[in-house]
């Protein structure tokens, strides 16, 4: 049995769905909802990498490479901004953070 791009492709999609259902399901700890954009990220770059292998062109696979460092820049952001919240407010629960509201 051989690996086709259909099961890439369906691969993708299962991450990219779990990833929308534990975004919608779990709208309270802010760690989760990091980690729920991170897969979706994940899914995509699986994607890229299966239609740049099938075309034959690397143009995709480069683009994943972009895609992951910004992936990395944000996730440091986001937990920097993580560590920050949870030193002012000991808590990282989303519903307590509503007094950042401008």
């Amino acid at each position: 049995m051989t690996i086709t791009l259909g099961h890439y492709l369906t691969l993708g999609a299962m991450l990219f769905a779990l990833s929308v259902v534990g975004i919608f399901l779990n709208r309270r700890n802010l760690i989760v909802l990091l980690m729920a954009i991170e897969l979706m990220l994940l899914a995509v770059n699986t994607n890229f990498v299966a239609f740049s292998h099938y075309l034959g062109d690397m143009q995709g696979q480069v683009f994943v490479f972009f895609i992951l460092t910004v992936a990395a820049a944000e996730s440091a952001i986001g937990l920097a901004i993580l560590v920050l919240l949870f030193r002012n407010r000991s808590s990282i629960n989303v519903e307590e953070l509503n007094s950042l509201k401008g």
